[in-house]
């Protein structure tokens, strides 16, 4: 066998073993999703889908889409959406301290006077990066935003909205093998954003119980928030 074989044979036992990580963490990642979907207190609040993963980001991905539901009935009321995607490079991303990252986006619709809370940047990046701390993280990245939609011409009957937009990426901590506590803290963040925490926690969102900006701040989206 000469050198090149050998490098061949290599090459191959490297990339079946890849392969083989990031399909048990594909399938650790949607063990999330079912943990998510089994909960009690989210049950039937939440649908998924697997969408098209970005394929610059990294040798390998997978990437899932979630929508909220107020009410238990995938054909009303949605209040959030959001996505996640789960990267994974053998070799590790520039910047990521691991051989996986989490990028994730988080949308609801918020009352008016909830977007123009100075807090509103803090405490929904707060519903994150607590609901985080279970699996552990490292070397987090995001923003958020605040977004006006107003209507002109043909729609400009339409009421201006206002929404809350998450963007944040991290890479998982300490066990590579919970990367379906990951999954279950980014639904956190999207029931805090959809106002499903449980009962007894405060939302920062329109929908009863109603806040007045500002007056709570958030300690955490299963906790829920402080005066």
């Amino acid at each position: 066998m000469g050198m090149s074989d050998t490098y061949a044979q290599v090459m191959r036992s490297v990339t079946a073993a890849a392969n083989q990580e990031f399909d048990a963490a594909v399938t650790d990642f949607r063990a999330g999703l079912e943990q998510v979907r089994a909960a009690d207190a989210h049950a039937g609040h939440f649908s998924f889908e697997d969408v098209p993963a970005p394929k610059r980001l990294a040798p390998h991905a997978y990437a899932v889409a979630a929508t909220v539901h107020l009410d238990q009935d995938e054909d009303r009321d949605e209040v959030a959406s959001g996505r996640l995607v789960l990267l994974y490079d053998p070799a590790g991303g520039e910047g990521w301290s691991s051989v996986f990252r989490l990028v994730a986006y988080v949308r609801a619709d918020v009352e008016p006077e909830v977007a123009a809370d100075p807090l509103l940047g803090e405490v929904g990046w707060s519903w994150l990066t607590e609901a985080l701390e279970v699996p552990g993280y490292t070397a987090e990245s995001g923003t958020v935003t605040r977004v006006i939609t107003e209507g002109y011409g043909a729609k400009s009957d339409e009421l201006p909205t206002t929404s809350f937009e998450l963007r944040a990426s991290w890479s998982p901590a300490g066990s590579e093998n919970a990367l379906a506590d990951h999954v279950t803290a980014w639904c956190a963040c999207l029931a805090a954003a959809a106002g499903l925490e449980p009962p007894g926690t405060r939302a920062f969102r329109r929908g009863p119980p109603r806040i007045t900006p500002g007056q709570y701040r958030c300690s955490s989206p299963v906790t829920g928030c402080r005066p």
